[in-house]
C-alpha cells in the first residue's frame, strides 16, 4: 500500500482530485447566487417595545411585628396563623404571677409612704406651735419641715412604682396594634419569652392583604429608564397562565452591591382584591420603558452579522460608497451596521438604532427602507459547519 501511494501515478491522481475539489468548492460558494450564499430577511415596519425585567418578592404594604416589653411564660394563645384580628384584640397572655405580686408590693409601699407623710406632717405642725411659744429653735423647725418634704417625695416615688408595675402587668396581655391578618406566629403555650436586651417578635400581622408591594432589584444599566408611575406586568409561579399588573411607586436610592454587581430596589404597588397573591411569592417583573408605533425594524441578527474574511468576499464596486449617514456617539440612537447585497457583493450600510425588543431593533437613520433585504447569516457556512467533511477513498 505504501509503495502504491508513493508511485507517480497515485500522486498525480491525488493532486488532480484536490484541484477538482477546490474548483468545485469555489464554484459552489463564489459563483452561487446571492440568495444561496447568504440568508436574507426583509426590513419591515411594525410596533416595538423595549422591556426591562427583574425578579422580586411580594410583601404586604404594612407588616407589623408584635412583640412584648416584659418577660414571662406564655399562658394562653387567642389567635393562630391566618387569624383575622381587630385593633386592640387580645392575641396572647403571659403568666402574670410575678408581675401581680410586684404590683401588690408597690401598693403596700404607697400605704407605708402615706403613713410616713402623715407622721411628718404632724411633727411639723407641733414644731411650728412650739416655735411660736419659743420652746424649740429655728433649726429644729427646719428639720421637721425637711422630713415632711422627704416623706412627700417618698410617697410620689411609691406611686410611680405602682404605675410602672401596673403598666408591666398590663403588658402581660398582648394586644393587636392594627387590624389585619396574622401571617406568622413564633411562640407556643408554655414557652418562655425574654425581653431583656431585644424585644422578641411574637406575631407578624399584615394590615391589608388586598394591597401588596413587590420589591424587585433592577440592574444599574436598566434603572435609568424606570420612572414612577410606569405600568408593570408580572407573573408568579402559582398562576403561570395569569398576567398581573401594577405600577412603580418608588425607586429607592440605596444600592445593593453583590460581587461588584449594583442593583436598585424598585417598589411596585399591586392591587390584590382576590387575595390570591400571598406574602413571599416570587414575582417575575417586566416594565415597558419605551414603545414605538410603525417603526422601521431590522432583525438583531443583521446587526450582529459580519462577513467572513473581513468582508473581502464581496467587494464594493468602484464608485459605490457606503450607504447611509454614520451615527455619531452623542446623537439620537446608537451606531450600527448592516449588510445588503449589491451588484458587486456585500454593501455595508451604516444606521442609527433605537430601542430593541431583543429580536428586532428600530432604525432611526440610515439608507434603508421597508422591503430592503439585509443579510442575517451565511447559508453555505452554516451548512459546512453542520455537514461532515469530504473524505477521499483510495482505490
Amino acid at each position: 500500500m505504501k509503495k502504491l501511494l508513493r508511485s507517480p501515478v497515485a500522486l498525480f491522481l491525488i493532486a488532480v482530485a484536490a484541484v477538482a475539489a477546490g474548483i468545485a468548492g469555489y464554484r459552489q460558494f463564489y459563483l452561487a447566487a446571492p440568495e444561496q450564499q447568504y440568508r436574507l430577511q426583509a426590513v419591515e415596519k411594525g410596533d416595538v417595545s423595549q422591556v426591562v425585567s427583574a425578579n422580586g418578592t411580594i410583601n404586604p404594604v404594612t407588616l407589623v411585628n408584635v412583640g412584648t416589653q416584659v418577660s414571662g411564660t406564655v399562658k394562653k394563645l387567642h389567635v393562630d396563623f391566618n387569624s383575622k384580628v381587630e385593633k386592640g384584640q387580645v392575641l396572647l397572655e403571659l403568666d402574670d404571677a410575678l408581675l401581680s405580686a410586684q404590683q401588690k408590693q408597690s401598693l403596700a409601699n404607697v400605704k407605708s409612704a402615706a403613713a410616713s407623710l402623715e407622721l411628718a406632717a404632724a411633727n411639723e405642725a407641733r414644731a411650728l406651735a412650739l416655735f411660736k411659744q419659743e420652746y424649740v429653735s429655728q433649726q429644729e423647725v427646719d428639720t421637721v419641715i425637711q422630713a415632711r418634704k422627704a416623706a412627700e417625695a417618698q410617697l410620689q416615688l411609691a406611686r410611680a412604682a405602682v404605675e410602672k408595675d401596673s403598666a408591666n402587668l398590663a403588658y402581660s396581655v398582648i394586644r393587636s396594634p392594627v387590624s389585619g391578618v396574622v401571617v406568622d406566629r413564633s411562640v407556643d403555650v408554655g414557652q418562655t419569652v425574654a425581653a431583656s436586651l431585644q424585644t422578641p417578635t411574637l406575631f407578624k400581622i399584615a394590615q391589608d392583604l388586598s394591597k401588596m408591594q413587590i420589591h424587585a432589584n433592577f440592574a444599574e444599566a436598566d434603572i435609568g429608564n424606570i420612572r414612577i408611575g410606569q405600568t408593570v406586568h408580572f407573573t408568579v409561579d402559582a398562576f403561570p397562565e395569569k398576567r398581573f399588573q401594577g405600577d412603580v411607586m418608588q425607586v429607592r436610592l440605596n444600592p445593593a452591591i453583590q460581587q461588584n454587581v449594583v442593583t436598585y430596589d424598585v417598589v411596585v404597588n399591586v392591587n390584590n382584591p382576590e387575595h390570591i397573591l400571598l406574602p413571599g411569592m416570587t414575582a417575575y417583573v417586566s416594565i415597558t420603558v419605551a414603545e414605538r408605533k410603525g417603526a422601521l425594524l431590522v432583525p438583531n441578527a443583521a446587526l450582529r452579522f459580519k462577513p467572513a474574511n473581513g468582508g473581502k468576499r464581496g467587494a464594493v464596486p468602484p464608485g459605490n460608497k457606503t450607504k447611509g449617514n454614520a451615527a455619531r456617539s452623542g446623537e439620537d440612537g446608537f451606531p450600527g451596521k448592516v449588510y445588503v447585497q449589491g451588484p458587486g457583493g456585500l454593501v455595508p450600510v451604516s444606521v442609527a438604532t433605537g430601542i430593541t425588543d431583543n429580536r428586532n431593533t428600530e432604525i432611526i437613520r440610515g439608507d434603508l427602507k421597508e422591503g430592503d433585504h439585509v443579510v442575517v447569516g451565511e447559508t453555505l457556512a452554516a451548512n459546512a459547519q453542520g455537514g461532515s467533511p469530504m473524505r477521499m477513498r483510495m482505490f
